[in-house]
């Protein structure tokens, strides 16, 4: 066994646990928000479409069944309410009525069209508090372009600085912008809510991709306004701490040292065997290594391909250097750090079976976070949101079905009422 296997009848944990969200985002920043809340005790509740989230499409497919979705929609009850309609959009309002957060990540002005602008909704419930996460913020001259997270991402410049100096730039394989301003959504709504404590009054959060990825660019932004430097891409180099790259062993496998710092690159030279190279003027300090260092990182890689990797990962860390093989996903399964921290965990899924995902972190010590469950079908918990929630009847929800105003499993159709 991987890890715990989590059950749904596990109650919500957390420092969360009472808040009340709504989720009106889709693909993955808003959905992304919205998890990390539910996974510290925050019942999510996910508003989909009939055809369901873009991101149930995105990743690896089995048995009919993201894998993706599985764990991005995981610790959440779902409802499919169409809110291309008034009806469906009613039903919705209500619900953000009686919420303490609701997640979007529509273009902007689309709440406002909706009639579920923040100030609409804060007539009613002034403690709500709005996460808008957009391409390009809510207001200033591109606001209504399309934004998506790696066209955000170019336009911060974080993509200019990523990659092999002598080809273009590259990407992470994934959906890294989105994460990074899902990440400052849910912190916003924390803060937000600290506030809220306070005062009584809640806020909009407002989580632009573009910007959540300029801001890590902080090292270069001075760097231009005071010397008129341009990053550029570097590849595995830090720049100006070396030797800080990877390296290759002797099977041919990659392995990241870092030794940039005076006292550890001693460490490295001396199990390197090369004292001589702390005499060496191109060498022996910092600054000059950095000058050098191209000279440097060929030497580090003469000698780790002459090592296996294993033997290299275990000289390093008796000399107290710090360094890692490049880990994939089967070195991760199969690593006993990974293990004893239950960083794998394997909620039930109905199809699947245990579904391996990544466990919840930050780890609290008081009130630690849990993986409830994998995500939900689409519509799976439509029924039971609009009986408990806002109290329709069955005949009710009926009615929406046959109207298509709410779809999923659970509903009831006019097929199965005719049968009945």
């Amino acid at each position: 066994m991987i890890g715990d296997k989590k059950g749904e009848g596990q109650a919500a944990v957390g420092p969360l646990a009472g808040c009340r969200v709504i989720e009106l985002g889709s693909t993955v920043a808003g959905p992304f928000c919205a998890r990390l809340l539910a996974d510290f005790g925050a019942d999510v509740i996910k508003i989909e479409q009939k055809e369901g989230d873009a991101v149930r499409s995105m990743g690896k497919i089995k048995s009919g069944r993201s894998l993706y979705g599985a764990s991005i929609l995981r610790n959440k009850r779902i409802a499919s309410i169409d809110l291309r309609t008034p009806e469906g959009r009613s039903l919705v309002r209500r619900l953000c009525e009686k919420a303490d957060i609701v997640i979007e990540n529509f273009r902007p002005g689309t709440l406002e069209r909706w009639g579920l602008g923040y100030d609409e909704l804060a007539k009613v419930n002034p403690g709500l508090i709005l996460v808008r996460i957009s391409g390009y913020g809510q207001d200033g001259p591109y606001s209504q372009r399309p934004g998506y997270g790696v066209v955000c991402e170019a336009f911060s410049g974080i993509r200019e600085v990523t990659g092999d100096p002598d080809r273009p730039p590259a990407r992470v394989a994934v959906s890294m912008t989105d994460y990074i301003t899902g990440l400052y959504g849910a912190f916003g709504a924390a803060m937000a809510m600290i506030d809220r404590n306070r005062t009584g009054q809640g806020q909009v959060i407002d989580s632009a991709l573009y910007e959540a990825a300029f801001s890590f660019m902080e090292p270069h932004i001075p760097a231009f306004q005071q010397l008129g430097v341009i990053a550029r891409r570097s590849g595995p180099r830090l720049p100006n701490h070396t030797p800080n790259s990877l390296y290759t062993s002797e099977e041919g496998r990659y392995i990241h040292i870092t030794a940039g710092s005076q006292p550890v690159f001693k460490r490295l030279a001396q199990v390197m065997n090369r004292p001589d190279l702390l005499a060496d003027p191109r060498f022996s300090t910092p600054v000059a290594r950095s000058q050098n260092e191209d000279d440097m990182d060929a030497m580090v890689d003469a000698w780790t391909r002459t090592l296996p990797l294993e033997t290299l990962e275990r000289l390093l860390d008796e000399a107290g250097v710090p360094a890692s093989r490049i880990f994939n996903l089967e070195d991760i399964f199969a690593d006993p750090h990974y293990r004893a921290r239950s960083m794998l965990v394997e909620p039930e899924d109905p199809v699947l079976g245990p579904v391996a995902m990544a466990n919840v972190v930050p780890r609290l010590s008081r009130t630690p976070g849990a993986v409830r469950w994998a995500g939900h079908d689409i519509g799976q918990d439509t029924t039971a949101i609009l009986a408990q929630e806002l109290g329709l009847t069955g005949a009710e929800i009926e009615a929406l079905s046959r109207a298509e105003i709410i779809h999923g499993a659970a509903v009831p159709s006019e097929t199965n009422t005719l049968e009945a």
